[in-house]
């Protein structure tokens, strides 16, 4: 493991005028250049360590793992399966062994529960494919002036990749789910350590389980789902926030009245009325709050990186990700005077609304000294990101403009 301390004492002195970092860039990305607003503990207790079949990843917690994706993998539209995100709340999770996994599909408002292996699952419904951004409800935590509690995630807790299985609207209707079904509810074979923690397990509106982006997913970027990313399958609710993707599921039951329990209320809410919000949960709000669902417009620079120095007079070319709740992003806007003017960049390819959006562009800076760089993101419903913080208790939807100081020299 490498700690930022010993990472910077190390590596003192390896920045070049005008070319960036010398080191491998996910190191120097992940250790040396995260940003400024997190706590100091986060920052100094950060380490890279690689959990089995991942890159070095920035370790949260341990017990549960909960590991953050460096910002170099953000360079690209889709996130290696290899460096992608890891986010759980229960220490205790199984390796579970394919050939003995089955999936219950029942419940109060199913009129024929059933049961499935994975090869049944991957033969018996028509596969569909998706892209999709899943993104940790309390990505940029750590970023919260003042800071609140949770896990004190920077921009990485989030990975864009292309999702494959069965639809669940498919397998629900196997079960014969009734006009009464008012939810449907996913539990995962992690498990509590001790018996007080409640089991993790989450619902969605019956009508969200019916859009046919809505995945039963065993396949991730090509391949087999990672075991620390759901295996053998995991739920997938494109647009709506990582709480309901519920991984290594193992059943799923409609039910006729909302769901109650600790992950559903007090966890993963948000003040009523804060947020612009579409895709309203209506059975689980009460008259102050409701749960968090679909994210909001957001954008994140890749290039350059905090604190740079850049040869005056060079190319500079800055580039990033933006995402949203799917609509779709219609333009990114960037300024390099600190937000006194913006220009629109380059888009890159859209791989559906629901996914990472590249954005650049080039500009030559004439003349030397602090220059900020900025970027926003506007979508296709209209909403663009915010300049002042929403504040909320649980540190949701951080979409505020970033702001990225170089040095010209």
């Amino acid at each position: 493991m490498t700690t930022r301390r010993a990472f910077l004492k190390r590596g003192a002195g390896l920045l070049a005028a005008g070319t960036g970092p010398l080191l491998p860039a996910p190191l120097f990305a992940a250790i040396a250049d995260m940003p400024p607003e997190l706590p100091e503990g986060a920052r100094e207790s950060a380490v890279l360590d690689a959990l089995p079949g991942k890159l070095p990843l920035i370790k949260r917690t341990y017990r549960p793992p909960n590991y953050e994706t460096p910002l170099a993998y953000f360079g690209e539209a889709f996130t290696p399966n290899n460096a992608f995100f890891v986010r759980y709340h229960l220490a205790s999770i199984p390796e579970v062994n394919e050939a003995d996994w089955r999936l219950r599909i029942g419940g109060e408002a199913a009129t024929s529960p059933f049961e499935l292996t994975l090869s049944q699952l991957k033969k018996d419904f028509e596969p569909f494919e998706v892209a999709a951004v899943c993104q940790c409800s309390g990505n940029r935590r750590g970023l919260f002036q003042p800071h609140v509690p949770g896990v004190e995630w920077g921009p990485g807790a989030m990975g864009n990749a292309k999702w494959r299985g069965a639809r669940l609207r498919d397998v629900l209707a196997k079960a014969g789910i009734g006009k009464d079904a008012v939810e449907i509810a996913f539990d995962g074979a992690d498990r509590p350590v001790i018996a007080q923690t409640p089991d993790f397990v989450k619902s969605i509106p019956a009508w969200k389980a019916m859009e046919e982006s809505a995945l039963i997913a065993w396949e991730m970027n090509g391949a087999p789902l990672p075991h620390w990313n759901g295996y053998p399958a995991r739920i997938v609710v494109p647009g709506w926030t990582a709480t309901y993707w519920v991984k290594h599921i193992v059943s799923i039951n409609a039910l006729a009245k909302p769901l109650s329990g600790f992950w559903m209320n007090p966890a993963y809410r948000i003040p009523k009325g804060k947020f612009p919000q579409v895709d309203r949960f209506v059975s689980q709000e009460t008259d102050v709050n409701m749960p968090i669902t679909e994210m909001v417009v957001n954008s994140l620079l890749t290039n350059p990186l905090p604190g740079q120095r850049i040869r005056r007079g060079t190319v500079l070319e800055v580039k990033g990700i933006a995402w949203d709740g799917g609509y779709g992003i219609y333009r990114v806007e960037v300024s390099t005077d600190g937000g006194r003017s913006w220009q629109a960049s380059e888009l890159g390819p859209e791989h559906g609304r629901y996914a990472f959006r590249l954005f650049s562009l080039r500009f030559t800076p004439g003349k030397s000294g602090k220059l900020a760089v900025m970027a926003r993101a506007i979508n296709r419903a209209g909403a663009t990101q915010t300049f002042e913080l929403i504040h909320n208790p649980a540190g949701y939807h951080h979409n505020v403009v970033q702001r990225v100081e170089v040095e010209i020299v």
